[in-house]
């Protein structure tokens, strides 16, 4: 598996790697091979449709195997169930965040049928814009990668990266609450000093009319008037 990372948009394989020490390999290299969408669903681009489309009959295996033939077909058989097990998971998890199905490394057996012994499925990784949209997704990122039963090396790497992309978005996330409180509270304080400045006006109204009434009373003296006032 490898990280191919863009500037738009990054795609990483999650998958299951060819192991040779879990099955023999035949004097035939493996075959790198990607499914297509057929009638009846996905497809297999294998010797043996190709074959097909074209009207040749595929060359009859060996119809006898050996103990030690058997043995290998018997290790392919499983590697291929567990590969196939392997990348669907990733799928099932990955959601729409899988950018291509899954694709397939083939060994031929002793049969002379081609078996999955690798594979890997695509996911996006390009982190969102928003930070609490790229904690969601780094969190279906780790999901999908772990899906499998037995992890490969590279799905612990991806789901490494992907929890790393939240954190540093949960990080961005805190940061924009706080810059959002502090917006509100000097907005609060703001409206709190136009009250203030409202309020600073009674006393001024208060002196005012009492600088009226005294005017306005006849008295030889002002300190009753006063006194009265108080």
């Amino acid at each position: 598996m490898y990280i191919n990372n863009a500037l738009s948009a990054a795609t990483v394989p999650l998958g299951a790697s060819a192991r040779p020490d879990d099955v023999q390999r035949p004097p035939e290299a493996f075959d790198s091979v990607e499914e297509r969408a057929g009638p009846d669903g996905p497809v297999e681009e294998t010797r043996d449709t190709a074959e097909a489309e074209t009207g040749r009959e595929r060359p009859r295996g060996v119809t006898e195997l050996t103990p030690e033939e058997e043995r290998m077909l018997r290790e392919l058989q499983q590697r291929d169930r567990d590969v196939r097990a392997h990348e669907q998971a990733h799928v099932a998890v990955g959601g729409r965040y899988v950018t291509s199905g899954a694709s397939y490394d083939y060994q031929t057996g002793p049969d002379g049928r081609r078996y999955a012994v690798g594979g890997e499925v695509s996911i996006d990784t390009s982190r969102p814009a928003d930070p609490e949209e790229a904690i969601q997704k780094a969190r279906v990122i780790q999901a999908a990668a772990m899906a499998p039963a037995d992890p490969s090396p590279q799905d612990y790497r991806v789901a490494a990266q992907a929890r790393m992309m939240e954190s540093q978005a949960r990080g961005d996330a805190r940061t924009q609450r706080q810059e959002e409180a502090r917006a509100a509270a000097e907005e609060g304080a703001e409206q709190r000093r136009a009250a203030g400045d409202d309020a600073d006006e009674d006393p001024m109204a208060s002196r005012d009319r009492l600088a009226r009434r005294m005017a306005e009373v006849d008295q030889p003296s002002r300190t009753p008037v006063l006194q009265e006032v108080a």
